[in-house]
């Protein structure tokens, strides 16, 4: 059972969200939006969380209870009148013993009256009458609060089931926050005395800095909006992330929950198949199965088992840790000189070098000077030149590069 005011009823939806899958679970909501333990019904302030708490649970049967309240309580708490206290074992008065009290006093002797005076805090302990209101976060405002949430928790706790109270989130703007964070810890603080579980829930609707948070992760870890647009409530993945917190408190608390497992069902007709055939399945063996007398030998006690295997090439790879060569010619084959490259080295033949002739295109263009004693020196000189030009080309030709012309050398040709 939810019980609760707005917030409680988001967190119900998700919990419905949550076990959708499972319909022998279900979750009953007693909701009332806008009230509080400060004020249960703006019209008739006589009624209060505890009293509807109680008439809630009469007719009812819970195996849990989960409660999420406090939205509406940031109000100025007045405390309601109380009677006179008596002293142990005095029983009651009335207002008739009272009143007779009162004429006794008035008749008995003056030694009496010269008592010493009492102190305020004295009186006040004595005849304590309603007070307030008192302000929000001030400290009598915290007493008097801390009353109501044990009376609440002393309503739900008289079904004898457990009680789970979930914390309020940060909402929009930092005084809001800072109020959210205020009332906490006064629910931490009295859950805690009463034995009830608490539920925190803060840390996940608050960035990394603890500011609110429009998004975040669900709770698979995916990054969604988890608040609507007034920044109070949650939507649809706020509400199964808070959902999240409290089913892991109720697996825990519930002795007779019982997770849903898809068991095999029974087959109608066995399958006939041929003798010697291999099952689809195999046997189902618990984990927690002892290993025969090997059960309690602790792990690398005695020798290590010796594999056999009747693959040499596996038994080299897999027991040895040794490598298998590449086919010859494969990418991963790096064995060097390859196969036949021997063959290939020999008969290869080195060029040889050739002699470079010197540049006299630019002396056979431009006359020559001098007397012709040279001239005819130098066609003397020609044959010669040729011969020994094409005596060291031989039956190979290479190229000689000049400025300005690419001649081939035995090609030689002079005006």
């Amino acid at each position: 059972m939810v019980i609760g005011d707005s917030m409680a009823d988001w967190l119900g939806y998700g919990l419905d969200e949550k076990y959708a899958d499972q319909p022998e679970i279900g979750f009953e909501r007693k909701i009332r939006a806008n009230s509080g333990l400060v004020r249960y019904d703006t019209k008739n302030e006589a009624l209060d969380w505890p009293q509807a708490a109680k008439e809630a649970l009469s007719n009812e049967k819970p195996n849990a209870i989960v409660v999420m309240l406090g939205l509406n309580d940031r109000l100025p708490l007045r405390d309601k009148a109380q009677a006179r206290p008596t002293r142990s074992g005095e029983p009651a008065q009335g207002a008739s013993q009272l009143a007779g009290q009162a004429l006794q006093d008035k008749a008995a002797s003056p030694g009496a009256t010269e008592a010493p005076a009492q102190t305020a805090g004295q009186s006040e302990s004595l005849h304590p009458v309603p007070g307030g209101p008192y302000d929000f976060h001030t400290d009598q405002w915290a007493a008097l609060y801390a009353k109501r949430i044990d009376a609440m928790i002393a309503a739900l706790k008289s079904k004898g089931v457990p009680v789970i109270w979930v914390g309020l989130p940060a909402i929009r703007g930092a005084k809001s926050t800072s109020d959210m964070s205020y009332l906490d810890e006064l629910y931490r603080e009295r859950a805690e005395r009463a034995g009830i579980i608490y539920v925190d829930i803060w840390d996940g609707f608050v960035d990394e800095d603890g500011d609110y948070a429009m998004q975040g992760p669900d709770f698979e870890g995916q990054t969604r909006r988890l608040r609507t647009a007034d920044g109070v409530h949650f939507t649809k993945a706020g509400a199964v992330k808070i959902a999240s917190y409290v089913d892991r408190e109720l697996r825990r608390v519930m002795p007779s929950y019982v997770a849903p497992v898809a068991l095999p069902g029974p087959q109608a007709t066995p399958k006939s198949e041929p003798a010697g055939a291999r099952p689809d399945v195999g046997p189902v063996l618990p984990l927690t199965a002892s290993g025969g007398d090997r059960g309690n030998t602790l792990l690398g006690a005695g020798s290590p088992p010796t594999l056999t295997t009747s693959d040499p090439i596996a038994a080299k790879v897999l027991s040895r840790g040794g490598t298998l060569a590449a086919p010859l010619g494969r990418a991963d084959d790096f064995s060097w000189p390859r196969a036949g490259s021997e063959a290939s080295a020999g008969t290869e033949v080195s060029p040889e070098p050739v002699a470079v002739a010197p540049d006299t295109s630019a002396k056979q263009d431009t006359p020559a000077k001098g007397t012709g004693k040279k001239q005819a020196d130098a066609k003397k000189d020609k044959p010669a030149i040729d011969s020994r030009a094409s005596a060291r080309v031989g039956s190979r030709g290479y190229y000689n590069y000049y400025p300005g012309r690419h001649l081939r050398s035995g090609d030689w040709r002079h005006n």
